[in-house]
């Protein structure tokens, strides 16, 4: 059987640059505190664990004193920031410079008092931080029915979490722009995810089976799984090697490995592995 991993597949510039400022601080001091996940991903938080990395949350924060977080990829609110001066904490702050420039263009847009509507998952940490920019005051959005939801009499700025479809924000753009005179549009989706699709749909198209490697926590897996599976119904979603299933591979000649932007390269590597043993 012919396995092949997509080259296209596996961890975003901000995942990997996030990844190498605690890898190399943990190295150096043994070590470090980080506010969240690192990245959507168990088997990778918990490889960075072993190394001494240590997940805290929002509260864990506010109580901590006099030690160095981790800020990871996709950016923190002003709030953090204010917390964390106010308790002497150092910040190794690994904030992706398109998730950072995304927060000062909708915290311009709010000074000028437009309202902001964020196409975006409620409660995801980027989406925070976004919000946050806007004194908790922008509204968030994800489907094209919510669209009917909103006031519209008034100046709005539409911006996007930088991992959502490329698809869906231009469709809730035209339906917005049918709907209100006033009506600015930013698109601010990362390119390097969403060239992403694209290639997955090549991909998926070429091998009989996909096996998709994310996090279950990723909104940008979930995304790209619905991707390959719009190409190939025999697409499946997993997490680790021990949910692969031998009856996916039987009578198939060639199988697709790919993943999430925070999925690691080494286990797709594992994964591939993993079916060789198994057929």
């Amino acid at each position: 059987m012919h396995i092949e991993i997509d080259k296209h597949s596996g961890f975003c510039f901000g995942v990997v640059y996030a990844i190498e400022m605690a890898e190399d601080y943990l190295e150096e001091h043994g070590s470090l505190y980080c506010l969240g996940d690192i990245v959507h991903n168990d088997k990778e938080v918990q490889r960075l664990q072993a190394k001494g990395l240590k997940i805290i949350n929002h509260e864990d924060l506010a109580d901590l004193k006099d030690a160095t977080v981790l800020i990871r990829a996709h950016g923190e609110p002003p709030t953090t920031y204010k917390t964390a001066m106010e308790n002497n904490i150092e910040l190794v702050d690994a904030s992706c410079p398109v998730v950072l420039k995304l927060q000062n263009r909708v915290r311009q847009a709010h000074d000028d008092d437009r309202q902001i509507v964020i196409l975006g998952k409620p409660g995801h940490a980027e989406v925070n931080g976004l919000i946050g920019q806007t004194n908790q005051e922008a509204i968030v959005i994800s489907s094209e029915e919510e669209v009917d939801n909103l006031d519209l009499d008034q100046p709005i700025s539409l911006f996007s979490q930088t991992t959502k479809s490329t698809q869906l924000l231009y469709k809730i753009r035209d339906k917005m722009s049918e709907e209100t005179e006033d009506l600015k549009f930013n698109d601010t989706i990362c390119r390097q995810v969403s060239n992403r699709e694209p290639e997955l749909r090549k991909f998926s198209d070429r091998h009989d089976v996909i096996i998709f490697v994310s996090g279950k926590k990723s909104s940008n897996g979930k995304a790209l799984f619905q991707t390959c599976l719009q190409v190939n119904p025999q697409s499946y979603f997993i997490s680790d090697v021990d949910e692969l299933d031998t009856a996916w591979f039987d009578g198939q000649s060639s199988v697709g490995i790919c993943g999430a932007t925070s999925t690691p390269m080494w286990l797709m590597e594992q994964v591939a592995k993993a079916i060789q043993k198994k057929v």
